[in-house]
């Protein structure tokens, strides 16, 4: 199955005469546009703020009427126009026809590239859109959000993504009291190459959407915008019940009708990611990331192996409490530069300290010296806490995260696809790890080690047999013998 692109690099190649171009005009469009665009926003200023002025938090809750919007709603969609107009946005190609708000109360609109896209609002009549509330602080914006009346949404607070919900399914199932939204499913800027997974927010409350294209058909002149229409998408009693398949439906209509792929990535904590089967795979993987700082620090596949060995030990030796700092790291690795292990440390943690069991277990997982059932075995055992022979759901989060080299905070559909009357263990896990069509795709794409040619060349023993320092020998088969030395 071919791999879609990479949806969050964009790369440009100009030729020397376009960049001499662009350095020209640049040079005098630019204050030019930037000096008008901050005149139209002097203007809108004050007019924004004028429209919920004197207005009771009560008053506030309800859709403006009267002269506050026949009045003041044409003045700022002109002003709004005339911003973008001065940027170079001089025509909009509008294509299909926008749905009413009882035909569609919502427009899903993808893919989304950046700021600009707001372009999209003059042709929907400033239809209200979902905000993050830190931007009602912003100079001008946050007045324009006050007078769109926006949802407005706090990412740091569960309350407030709880209220945004409430007024979203009020406002969507209003009937037409409330006037239209707008929302960007993907919930990111994007490069427009593939579509990220949809975001279910749009399709909670089970109403018709109308899916909105935008296109910068010139990839060098961005002021070249087309918008879209597409029929309205009625979700069928099945998608009303359940918002994530409604949400990857529309995707995959929306994603047709633009050439691209309809991905499953997504952004959690700026980290872009891939979701399957619930569990989060990252694009960059930090334990690939990690033997190529190895390498970079003159680590040998033999020293690499010593190092995993010297983790294991540790690891078996201290339990449940398998923190190291930095300076822990570095001298379990093997590694000359601290900032070498610093580096890995970020890979794993926010600050510098970092479980260990989790570099190992992720490590060992790519790198060729360990099979994967031993390594399932291992890292069962270390996420026992109690060794009881069976994982909780926080323990098998754990473990995930330690084999992902990510945390994993929705692991509850692989434990409910392996436990068994609330039983998890280690046979059950390896079953639904190596048989299950989802897992078993996480196990086959995500968990391969890397090739003897890349990063560190690293390869099994020839004779199929790892040994560490605990005296365990593990083969090729993926059993675990315990042998005494002399």
């Amino acid at each position: 199955m071919e791999t879609p692109p990479h949806p969050f690099i964009h790369e440009v190649t100009l030729t020397k005469a376009q960049r001499i171009r662009g350095i020209l005009l640049g040079s005098v469009l630019f204050p030019v546009r930037i000096f008008l665009v901050a005149l139209c926003f002097l203007v809108i200023w004050p007019i924004a703020r004028l429209r919920l002025a004197g207005l009771s938090e009560e008053e506030r809750s309800r859709p403006v009427t009267g002269w506050r919007r026949w009045l003041l709603h044409p003045i700022v969609w002109l002003l709004s126009r005339a911003t973008f107009f001065v940027l170079g946005f001089f025509w909009v190609k509008v294509k299909g026809r926008r749905a009413s708000n009882k035909e569609a109360p919502v427009l899903v609109v993808a893919p989304h590239c950046g700021f600009l896209d707001m372009l999209v609002l003059p042709p929907t009549q400033l239809a209200t859109v979902v905000s993050r509330s830190e931007n009602t602080s912003l100079p001008v914006i946050g007045a324009l959000l006050e007078f769109n009346q926006a949802v407005l949404v706090s990412r740091k607070d569960p309350q407030s993504r709880k209220k945004a919900v409430a007024q979203l399914n009020e406002r969507l199932t209003s009937n037409g009291y409330w006037p239209q939204m707008l929302m960007f499913p993907e919930g990111t800027t994007t490069n427009g190459k593939a579509l990220l997974k949809f975001k279910p927010g749009a399709f909670l409350a089970g109403v018709p959407v109308q899916p909105v294209l935008l296109r910068y058909p010139n990839k060098l002149v961005i002021s070249l915008f087309e918008t879209c229409y597409l029929p309205v998408y009625n979700p069928s009693e099945e998608e009303k019940n359940d918002p994530g398949l409604y949400a990857d439906n529309v995707q995959k209509v929306m994603a047709q009708a633009l050439g691209i792929p309809a991905t499953d990535y997504v952004l959690e904590g700026r980290i872009p990611m891939r979701k399957l089967g619930g569990l989060s795979l990252p694009f960059e993987s930090p334990p690939r990331e990690t033997l190529s700082l190895l390498n970079k620090d003159g680590l040998c596949s033999s020293d690499v192996e010593a190092a995993l060995n010297r983790m294991i030990d540790r690891c078996q030796s201290q339990g449940q409490n398998s923190k190291v700092n930095v300076d822990e790291l570095m001298s379990l690795l093997g590694l000359k530069e601290r900032k070498t292990a610093l580096a890995i440390c970020e890979l794993y943690s926010k600050d510098e300290t970092v479980d260990l069991r989790q570099v190992y277990v992720s490590v060992a997982a790519i790198s060729g010296y360990v099979p994967f059932k031993t390594l399932l075995h291992t890292a069962f055992t270390l996420f026992d806490a109690e060794g009881k022979g069976s994982l909780s759901a926080e323990e098998l989060s754990g473990l995930m995260a330690a084999l992902l080299g990510v945390p994993q905070d929705n692991t509850s559909e692989l434990y409910n696809a392996a436990s068994k009357q609330d039983r998890l263990t280690e046979d059950d896990l390896l079953q639904v790890l190596t048989t299950h069509p989802i897992y078993q795709r996480v196990t086959n794409e995500y968990l391969q080690p890397e090739e003897a040619s890349s990063l560190l060349s690293i390869t099994a023993l020839t004779n199929g047999n790892a040994v560490n320092n605990n005296k365990t020998i593990t083969n090729g088969n993926g059993t675990l013998h315990s042998k005494k030395f002399d």
